[in-house]
């Protein structure tokens, strides 16, 4: 091991501290403390590297010679996964995955068995499936295919079976053991079809009633024990703000819920264990509204995305909803959050690692597993 020379740096507060020129090596069963400090006491002029620990995000971050980034860390115990979509005039079978606890960029997971687009995706803590979708190239095909992932890990989608019915534009939601989905676009109409799958055991859905309103293009979420679609579009009624329930551990028609508070389709929820969130609209609009998952009643006013935009995906932990991708109207990869409990505006969270649209998304601690 080389010398060690100690000279004295300033920080933006003034105080000095040691640097290190020539190789370093820590031997030690301790700890190394990094240097800390708030958002506003970032150094002003760091050298390229720098690293520290902001006390204002909890969060370690290096300066890449133009700004502080946050180190790229995810905890596969709370991750969202955005998989598919549109990159006009084709679709992509890219999936991505960001840790929901640690803002930053995506980053590639694998592909999925099908490239498509306008499907649905559901999940458990271990267990993503994607189910339906529509893929234009190199002929136009409606499919009813499931495939599935496995969160923590990274890799490629693998079949799991076949929804009741073929179509596009399904929305999905699970508890811990069970995903449903729910309406979807059959050409030349909608239709009101729910099935449900096992999500622990491969193989083809099940036929589990009905939704009070044939539509595509709604968002879903859920809580442990009860699942929530709102919104979409239907002919020749156009545009719902229809929110219609179900409880996941059993079969049936779906119940009238209330109603959002806008009209609208190509949006995407997410939720809690008590609360869902609905963002987007199909004319590009940023409106995020909220319910109570287990009382009834008309959604109520939560705030704005940071970028108005329609057929995005939603994921989420127990507190933060975090929405993906979708068209404003060209493309995007805009990634932002929200804190679920509260109410405000939406954050920048980072970027998707292709900007698209008509893509999904789960995540392994959503509120239906709490």
């Amino acid at each position: 091991m080389g010398r060690l020379r100690a000279n004295t740096i300033k920080n933006s507060t003034g105080s000095t501290g040691p640097i290190f020129v020539g190789p370093a090596e820590f031997s030690t069963t301790a700890h190394v403390v990094l240097p800390k400090g708030t958002t506003g006491e970032r150094p002003a002029n760091p050298a390229t590297g720098a690293l520290r620990y902001n006390t204002s995000t909890s969060q370690v971050e290096y300066w890449n010679g133009t700004s502080w980034i946050e180190v790229a860390w995810t905890d596969p115990s709370n991750r969202g996964v955005f998989g598919g979509g549109y990159i006009s005039p084709s679709t992509t079978n890219t999936i991505d995955f960001i840790g929901i606890s640690n803002l930053g960029n995506a980053t590639d997971f694998g592909d999925i068995s099908v490239s498509r687009g306008d499907f649905g995706a559901c999940s458990s803590s271990t267990r993503g499936v994607f189910g339906g979708g529509l893929t234009p190239t190199p002929t136009f095909l409606v499919l009813n295919v499931l495939d599935y992932i496995t969160i923590a890990t990274t890799g490629n989608a693998i079949d799991f079976g076949d929804l009741t019915v073929v179509r596009s534009d399904p929305v999905a939601c699970s508890s811990s053991t069970r995903g449903v989905f729910g309406g979807g676009f059959i050409s030349p109409s909608t239709t009101n079809t729910i099935d449900f799958i096992g999500i622990s055991n491969l193989g083809n859905a099940t036929d589990f009633g009905d939704l009070t309103q044939s539509r595509f293009g709604a968002g879903a979420c859920s809580s442990s024990t009860r699942g929530v679609f709102g919104g979409g579009f239907d002919y020749p009624n156009v545009y719902q703000n229809v929110i219609d329930y179900i409880t996941i551990a059993s079969t049936g028609n779906a119940t009238d819920f209330g109603d959002l508070t806008v009209a609208r389709y190509a949006i995407a929820a997410c939720s809690s264990s008590t609360r869902g969130v609905f963002g987007g609209d199909a004319i590009n609009a940023n409106t995020i509204d909220y319910i109570t998952i287990a009382t009834t009643g008309n959604a109520i006013d939560f705030g704005d995305l940071t970028v108005a935009r329609a057929n995005l995906a939603a994921c989420s932990s127990s507190t933060r909803g975090v929405f993906g991708g979708g068209s404003s109207p060209s493309n995007t990869n805009v990634i932002d959050y929200v804190t679920i409990a509260t109410t405000g505006n939406a954050a920048d969270f980072g970027d998707l690692t292709l900007a698209r649209y008509n893509l999904t998304a789960c995540s392994n601690t959503h509120g239906g597993l709490s």
